[in-house]
């Protein structure tokens, strides 16, 4: 585990741990507070308010030209970016176009559903949960795991900058989990998507900017997914070979594009809704109660005993992180095993890169639960001056870097070149 505060309102139930990091805390918690060089020392920071301070990382600030605009719904090919103009050339013929685009980024369909065929017939996830594709040669979604009372347990919407205490609990646990990540979440907050590797969790593309896929056009779709790759393995480096469309939005259409670049579709079969809390009227904590409690039952009445799930859960905000929180020790002992979903289904290599691998099912139960190798993000440090950039782009397959334009400026200076931590 990593040294990290566990001093939440929503952690009561974890005051014996924190009781016992006190002491560390009071001595550390000033110095590496200010600590945002590194993975390991933005991981230490204890303070919420410090940990959402925005930062500067020069090898993905620098490179910000290369990315789309940060949280611009839909994301687009950045002009000029042969790379990404010639993959997209290579893989458009593959595409269906007699698949319609359906509604709005922002999830409105009233204005197509009345004519959409009962029939479904482009498998659309939104419209009636359709998981196996319509269209030759595509893979059925991934919506369970095939292990009996199983839970593929994952977060979507990271990496939050406000995680350390919630990631805390996961390491202290000896818990890993799937981070489904969105790639303009990452370009602000690298140092706290580099953690998740660090920490032996699997990480999958969750889009540039959030929309519901199926309302994109085709080159929009790649570009949402294409970016965010580039992004992972940037700030990360890795490349992920898995994917989540926000909302579960998504049809043959937008399965092809995942298809064309690699990347398996992860969806679920239950949604605590702690997403909509605060945004939905009706839907309330007690309403995420009830749902973590019915999967709970579910496990324990039998409904898993041949194969696990998954259920939809988030690291948006405070409240979905202390649920996730909250419920783990009844979900351990409602399930024989909890899993990252690539564990659940024995994908060892989960990413492009051959270094790194996971465990398999049988290891992970057994308890080895980290990985083995490693990928390496630049280490090159925080910085308020991007000018002049990092050539770890280059080295990584990304473009160098022709200004300095940044996503933030913030001057920060690091009073400790690192920070104890302990790995389970």
């Amino acid at each position: 585990m990593r040294f990290s505060s566990l001093f939440t309102p929503s952690s009561s139930t974890h005051t014996g741990a924190a009781a016992i990091l006190l002491g560390f805390s009071l001595w550390a918690s000033s110095a590496r507070a200010q600590d945002r060089t590194t993975e390991a020392g933005e991981a230490a920071i204890t303070d919420p308010n410090q940990e959402c301070t925005p930062y500067t990382y020069t090898p993905v600030a620098s490179l910000a030209s290369s990315f789309p605009a940060n949280w611009v719904q839909p994301a687009v090919i950045v002009p000029n970016d042969t790379e990404a103009l010639n993959k997209w050339n290579s893989i458009k013929s593959s595409i269906p176009t007699n698949i319609s685009v359906k509604g709005t980024v922002k999830g409105d369909f009233s204005n197509f559903t009345p004519t959409y065929p009962t029939s479904d017939p482009d498998c659309w996830w939104t419209y009636d949960k359709c998981d196996t594709p319509k269209l030759a040669g595509l893979s059925p979604d991934v919506i369970n795991i095939p292990e009996p009372l199983s839970l593929g347990y994952g977060f979507d919407d990271g990496p939050n900058c406000s995680h350390n205490t919630f990631y805390d609990f996961l390491s202290t646990n000896k818990q890993k989990a799937t981070m489904y990540y969105i790639g303009s979440n990452i370009q602000n907050w690298p140092l706290e998507g580099q953690r998740a590797l660090a920490d032996g969790h699997e990480i999958c593309v969750h889009t540039w900017s959030h929309p519901y896929l199926t309302a994109v056009q085709s080159e929009s779709v790649f570009a949402e997914l294409w970016y965010t790759m580039k992004m992972i393995k940037l700030a990360i480096g890795v490349t992920p070979t898995c994917m989540r469309p926000p909302y579960g939005d998504i049809d043959d259409r937008v399965r092809a594009v995942a298809k064309a670049l690699g990347l398996r579709v992860i969806v679920w079969q239950s949604d605590s809704f702690d997403w909509e809390v605060g945004s939905t009227p009706g839907v309330t904590p007690a309403t995420v109660d009830a749902n973590y409690q019915s999967l709970i039952n579910a496990a324990k009445n039998g409904t898993y005993a041949t194969s696990g799930t998954i259920m939809l859960t988030h690291e948006l905000n405070n409240f979905t992180m202390s649920e996730a929180i909250k419920w783990y020790p009844a979900l351990k002992a409602a399930f024989t095993a909890i899993v990252p979903v690539g564990v659940g289904y024995n994908i060892t290599q989960p990413y492009l890169e051959t270094n790194y691998s996971l465990p398999s099912f049988s290891q992970y139960v057994g308890g080895q639960l980290t990985a083995t190798g490693s990928a390496s993000a630049s280490s090159a440090s925080v910085s308020s001056d991007a000018q002049g950039g990092s050539k770890a782009g280059a080295a990584m397959g990304m473009p160098t870097a022709s200004n300095g334009l940044i996503v933030s400026i913030v001057t920060v200076a690091a009073l400790l070149g690192g920070v104890a931590r302990v790995l389970a």
